[in-house]
């Protein structure tokens, strides 16, 4: 069977996450409805990474299979088509062989997290950024940020319902930069728990702050204690950017 790979982006705020869910609106149910409508044929995509409600996406991929052979341009520009009115974008379709999968093929997954670091509220990116009206030092975050790279047991910055075997992650790239009034923080890793970004940008606020230092932070870390975490970032300001192959 020919097998399709997509790199995809979206805005999050419509949907219940990327898995299809009972009585929600994924992302994933308007792409696989999408592919009915142009080809006739049912396929379940896989994506690289489930993507929670209100997280979006710059570079999600995606692969599914179909019987017939289609032209990857055609490809890309029905789906375009039939995922209207939704924020679903297909950047690129491509033909890919059988032992590609966009989940388990990855070797490594970009986030982007945007803080936009004002007084005035959002008037264009309301949903697209976390707010946070109090000066953060992003110098004091990054700094805080690069004592927990490597491999480590992440249990503190892990959802109660994540459902991986193991807590143990190695994240190659956490750093924090300001751009003006937006703070950014970009993180690489082979694959992250469950709101682990989200938990871990948290954290970093209550550093940006000055409520905590640098070793309080890798302290919660070493606790392994999801109760020691800060407070979960909210979803508005996390994108999937990037996954390598």
């Amino acid at each position: 069977m020919p097998r399709y790979r997509l790199t995809i982006e979206y805005d999050g705020r419509p949907f219940c996450g990327w898995q299809r869910q009972a009585g929600d609106l994924s992302v994933q149910q308007v792409l696989e409805e999408a592919i009915v409508r142009f080809s006739g044929e049912t396929a379940v995509t896989q994506a690289a990474g489930r993507t929670d409600a209100g997280v979006h996406a710059l570079g999600q991929v995606v692969h599914f299979d179909l019987e017939r052979e289609w032209d990857p341009f055609k490809v890309r520009e029905a789906l375009n088509f039939h995922t209207k009115p939704h924020p679903v974008a297909i950047l690129t379709a491509d033909r890919v062989g059988e032992a590609f999968e966009a989940r388990f093929s990855a070797i490594a997954r970009h986030y982007e997290y945007r803080i936009l670091n004002r007084r005035a509220r959002p008037a264009l990116d309301s949903g697209k950024v976390w707010h946070v009206p109090m000066v953060l030092d992003a110098d004091a975050m990054h700094g805080a940020a690069q004592r927990i790279l490597g491999k480590h047991d992440f249990s503190t910055f892990r959802a109660s319902e994540c459902q991986a075997k193991s807590p143990e992650r190695t994240l190659d790239v956490f750093d924090v930069r300001r751009e003006a009034e937006v703070i950014v923080v970009t993180a690489k890793a082979r694959s992250f728990l469950h709101s682990q970004v989200r938990s871990m940008v948290g954290s970093l606020k209550l550093v940006g702050e000055g409520k905590w230092t640098a070793s309080d932070f890798r302290a919660a870390l070493d606790a392994r204690d999801r109760s020691r975490c800060g407070p979960l970032a909210p979803p508005d300001g996390l994108y999937l950017t990037k996954v390598d192959y």
